[in-house]
């Protein structure tokens, strides 16, 4: 997987009500594990976790999700886990589906906030996908949300107008993208003139 399809399965995972036996393998799905990995993770034989309701990875992530109000103190308890130390995990994750925590054990950079913005942290776990550029894209986490969502956007234009993907069309596709992004940017640093003028423009003249 790639970080926008990364960000497009955190994003939905985020929006998603929250499961406390489903949620790590959720996570870990997101970040392109296989169904026969999350499988093995499920029936015990590759989870060798010591926490209650852990799940480790070897090489990669303990996750842990624990009882409201102990978000913090199991965090301490995974980076004190000797588990999380045999299988040389490179993130450590607790969560009660109100409050969400991770550190990376190697820089020591950690990631607190409410469960439902978690997806904008996804930039700090693509490492676990084995994306290696982690500071350049999380400099650009924002960039990479925006392509997902101009790549949906494309998507959605073609189903509706097919002809626009053939040679002859393809130009005025690009062009039209490449005036919506001008739009995007000119509405965000105050270029247009009004508040959220592009967006309500396009609320206006289009149908309900």
């Amino acid at each position: 997987m790639n970080a926008v399809e990364i960000e497009e399965a955190i994003s939905l995972l985020a929006e998603q009500p929250f499961v406390p036996s489903e949620f790590p393998y959720t996570f870990l799905e997101a970040f392109g594990n296989k169904a026969t990995t999350i499988k093995r993770l499920k029936s015990g034989n590759n989870n060798k976790s010591d926490i209650v309701g852990g799940v480790l990875q070897h090489n990669n992530i303990h996750i842990a999700v624990c009882e409201d109000g102990q978000v913090s103190e199991i965090l301490r308890k995974l980076k004190e886990s000797p588990a999380t130390a045999r299988a040389k995990a490179k993130f450590i994750l607790a969560t009660d589906g109100m409050d969400f925590q991770a550190e990376d054990l190697a820089s020591g950079e950690t990631v607190s906030c409410n469960y439902p913005d978690f997806h904008n942290h996804f930039g700090f776990f693509l490492p676990l996908a084995g994306i290696s550029t982690v500071k350049q894209i999380r400099e650009n986490a924002f960039d990479i949300k925006a392509t997902s969502r101009l790549n949906k956007l494309y998507i959605e234009l073609l189903s509706h107008n097919p002809e626009w993907a053939t040679a002859e069309r393809r130009q005025d596709m690009n062009h039209f993208l490449a005036c919506l992004i001008f739009c995007f940017f000119a509405e965000d640093t105050d270029i247009f003139e009004g508040e959220s003028l592009f967006t309500s423009t396009v609320q206006t003249m289009s149908a309900n």
